[in-house]
């Protein structure tokens, strides 16, 4: 089954964490080093800077109360600009899907807490694999029988990784940013963009590769996930293009928002043009699941028919997997 793509939104919090400031808190970085490794100037997070300058955000338990915005309140932003380009009204929603990789509650599940910030009484559930977990909730709807789903399904990642990160740490103090994306689709009704294609993997031997724990600092073995997320990006780019490619169609490349230096070895492995290669993980940081999501968002207006977008994301788990996103025509 197809799922067509209705509307997409994105946000990401007001505070910067530039590189500059990285450098000011004296961990062992510079701009040229952060640069070289992940190429990555800026990130945003739903922390004040004095906090993270003053307590270096020691206490992850801390940071839910310091932080402005909680996961669906920065889940519900991006919701509203969704239905909102989807041209329905936020009552026509019937299901809320949501993952990421650190929910602010175990329980209830965050797509409830992002129902209730959206005034919806409908069912809601989560999906959770993290950095993929947009991908998860679109593979799982996919293979769901049209009659059983709602008109439309709105999908939500939000994540707040900085709240999670140890800022003594350089490794992770550079990587992540905060952001949330969401996407309404439906089954039944035609849309601008139809989604297809999807596939999912798991290699859960690697489970213990990268960590959020439920307290505590997140935490990876970067080389090895690196390899991973190169080598299985790569494999999905590669199967997505051979089955996807249309001479009269022009075919684009989003992957997951980890680093730079990831999406670049990608792209050089598969010949991709660096014109169908688009990302934002310069400016915004590893934004998790809302990485990929938010890019194909902060596009939208520049989509045409004719354009095709392979969507590839890795995460933890270990998993991997991606669609094909087509504007103005069937799959």
């Amino acid at each position: 089954m197809s799922l067509y793509l209705h509307g997409i939104g994105h946000h990401h919090p007001e505070a910067e964490i530039t590189n500059q400031f990285l450098e000011e808190l004296d961990i062992g970085t510079d701009d040229q080093w952060i640069m070289e490794r992940v190429g990555i100037r800026s990130r945003r997070t739903v922390l004040p800077l004095d906090y993270i300058r003053h307590t270096r955000n020691s206490d992850t338990r801390a940071s839910n109360e310091a932080a402005v915005l909680t996961n669906a309140e920065a889940g519900a932003h991006a919701a509203r600009m969704a239905v909102g380009r989807a041209g329905i009204n936020m009552a026509d929603i019937g299901m809320v899907i949501a993952g990421g990789c650190a929910p602010d509650t175990v329980s209830p599940a965050e797509s409830c807490n992002i129902a209730k910030e959206l005034e919806l009484e409908v069912p809601a559930f989560d999906v959770n694999s993290a950095c993929t977990s947009l991908i998860t909730a679109m593979h799982l709807l996919a293979g769901m029988r049209p009659e059983a789903l709602p008109p439309y399904v709105l999908v939500v990642a939000a994540e707040r990784l900085t709240c999670s990160v140890d800022y003594n740490d350089r490794l992770g103090a550079v990587l992540w940013g905060d952001g949330s994306a969401a996407a309404v689709v439906s089954a039944t009704i035609p849309g601008p963009a139809v989604l297809g294609g999807t596939r999912l993997a798991s290699s859960p031997a690697g489970s213990d590769k990268v960590v959020v724990p439920r307290t505590g600092h997140f935490r990876q073995e970067g080389r090895t996930v690196q390899t991973f997320a190169i080598k299985r990006t790569t494999k999905i780019l590669r199967e997505l293009i051979g089955e996807f490619t249309d001479a009269e169609r022009r075919l684009h490349f989003i992957g997951h928002q980890a680093n730079r230096g990831m999406l670049d070895s990608v792209c050089r492995l598969t010949g991709l043009p660096k014109d169908r290669h688009h990302s934002n993980v310069e400016h915004f940081g590893n934004t998790a699941a809302a990485g990929s999501p938010s890019v194909i968002s902060q596009r939208w207006d520049s989509w045409t028919e004719g354009d095709d977008i392979a969507v590839v994301g890795v995460g933890s788990g270990l998993t991997w997997g991606g669609f094909i996103l087509r504007f103005g025509a069937q799959i």
